[in-house]
């Protein structure tokens, strides 16, 4: 039996075990936070080693490589070969990660501590999404929502920690943040056990139905899928990368101030986090991406001209708007390819933090070459590629 296939037909049983679902997504809390924490050392470590400037993109270079690339990979092996601890061992990878970036002796070193820190996140967040969807009753996107919003409180937290921690206290201060991995790793552990337990009382269920959309449509409404993504995490690139030096050019903000407005902006991207999934279940997951992507639009066209206030506003209903999509176009994923829940999410959550990467740097040249100002009104057409949207499946034909 697929793992579709056993996790939907044992929603049909009960409703959401929120046990578990607040459990990975405290894990992905954890896992992003320490994430973080890699370029909060950039500055230490480029004084400590006398590093260049390509020698912290190669560190990026090597995070992004592991994080991204391999989750699909992770992804399809454990579809075909699940294994329940992958996700402790995953968390392990990460400490292991962080051990060595707080006491590596040399350059080489820290390159492995940032691809270990990547192989962490790659095994934990396809097979995280997998938990979350066993244990989501049915209720698919509320699951993926609560999971994922776990990933964005640990992204905004993890600066603040390491403006308290790290800076004040070195770099060897990194090392205490294994004792998270640690608490993480012991959270999983009883996760796996519960996921081992489900998994083999859904294989004595009934097998439920799939998808009997062609091949090539299929493909086709991933290919779509991956391209909304782009579109999304392409503008949410120069929100959390360029916003608060837009801010400072256009308005005179101090930094603190500046700071202030982004935090506006990631808690409006937490709460769309929470409000997509929820959403997504009760009026079907392609209306949520319309509004999402192609409904922001006017608010993105008007956000480079308006005035302190309205950019405050706007940023606020932008934030909540598309990060609403992203639960929504998980779920999609994973019912359009049923039976490989962790390829689906490798590939999205993959896609999305490479593209992420590469639009913060790319955007920087722009930045560079045309000023902040032109950069918003550029990305403010991103939107527009919403209008793929029309070419996903309906609901009539997904259920069909």
């Amino acid at each position: 039996m697929t793992d579709a296939a056993a996790n939907s037909s044992s929603q049909d049983i009960a409703g959401p075990t929120y046990r578990i679902l607040l459990a990975i997504s405290c894990c992905h809390l954890l896992n992003d936070l320490m994430q973080s924490l890699l370029a909060a050392l950039y500055p230490m470590l480029k004084a400590e080693f006398a590093l260049q400037f390509w020698q912290i993109g190669l560190l990026t270079f090597f995070f992004q490589l592991t994080a991204s690339i391999l989750q699909p990979v992770v992804g399809i092996v454990t579809d075909k070969r699940p294994f329940a601890w992958s996700l402790p061992i995953g968390m392990a990878a990460t400490m292991c990660g962080l051990g060595l970036l707080a006491a590596a002796p040399r350059y080489g070193l820290l390159i492995a501590g940032a691809g270990l820190i990547g192989v962490g996140s790659s095994i934990f967040h396809p097979e995280a999404s997998r938990v979350a969807r066993a244990a989501s009753g049915g209720r698919f996107g509320l699951a993926q929502s609560v999971f994922q919003v776990g990933g964005n409180m640990g992204s905004a937290t993890g600066p603040l920690l390491a403006a308290f921690v790290v800076v004040p206290f070195g770099r060897g201060s990194v090392a205490w943040f294994a004792l998270v991995a640690l608490a993480a790793m012991l959270i999983l552990i009883q996760v796996s056990r519960w996921h081992r337990r489900d998994r083999a009382a859904a294989r004595r269920r009934p097998a439920a139905a799939t998808t009997r959309l062609p091949p090539r449509r299929v493909a086709f409404a991933v290919a779509v899928l991956v391209l909304l993504i782009f579109s999304k995490f392409v503008y949410m690139a120069s929100m959390s990368s360029y916003y608060t030096f837009f801010l400072i050019d256009r308005f005179g903000l101090s930094v603190q101030e500046a700071q202030q407005m982004l935090f506006l902006f990631l808690a409006a991207v937490a709460l769309g986090t929470v409000i997509g999934g929820p959403v997504g279940d009760r009026i079907g997951r392609r209306s949520v991406i319309w509004v999402s992507i192609l409904g922001v639009l006017p608010f993105t066209l008007m956000l480079p001209f308006a005035n302190l206030f309205w950019t405050g506003a706007l940023s606020a209903v932008i934030g909540v708007a598309l990060a609403s999509a992203f639960p929504a176009i998980v779920v999609f994923g994973q019912e359009l390819l049923p039976g490989r829940v962790g390829m689906v999410a490798g590939l999205f959550f993959g896609a999305a933090f490479g593209v992420g990467g590469i639009a913060a740097a790319a955007l920087g040249i722009l930045a560079d070459r045309v000023g902040i100002q032109t950069v918003f009104e550029v990305c403010a057409l991103l939107p527009v590629l919403g209008l793929t949207t029309v070419f996903l499946p309906s609901r009539r034909e997904l259920s069909e």
